[in-house]
């Protein structure tokens, strides 16, 4: 768990609070104050998910790169070369509008 996900389980604990106290007084905008910390915090857990998720899909795969390259240099220049070929055939392609 990161930073983000924790700073959003603390708005989402702090907005159903709010919520409740609105709810229990009658107070609409403090019941709505509590549904915006609420939404806050779950979009800032989803961010914080996505950046973990991220760090551990992306981070082994540039490792395994580095070590393809370091182990076969020669492989990975011919394979830099084919896909820069290849991108410079596909935007050669194209029109400009």
């Amino acid at each position: 768990m990161n930073t983000d996900e924790l700073k959003g389980t603390g708005n989402d604990v702090k907005g159903e609070v709010k919520e409740a106290i609105g709810n229990a007084t009658g107070d609409q905008d403090t019941r709505a104050a509590g549904i915006a910390d609420q939404v806050t915090g779950s979009v800032q857990k989803t961010v914080g998910a996505a950046k973990e998720a991220v760090a551990d899909n992306v981070a082994p795969l540039a490792g395994q790169a580095r070590g393809f390259a370091k182990q076969r240099p020669f492989a990975t220049a011919a394979l830099v070369g084919v896909v820069g070929l290849a991108l410079l055939n596909t935007l050669r392609g194209k029109k400009a509008a």
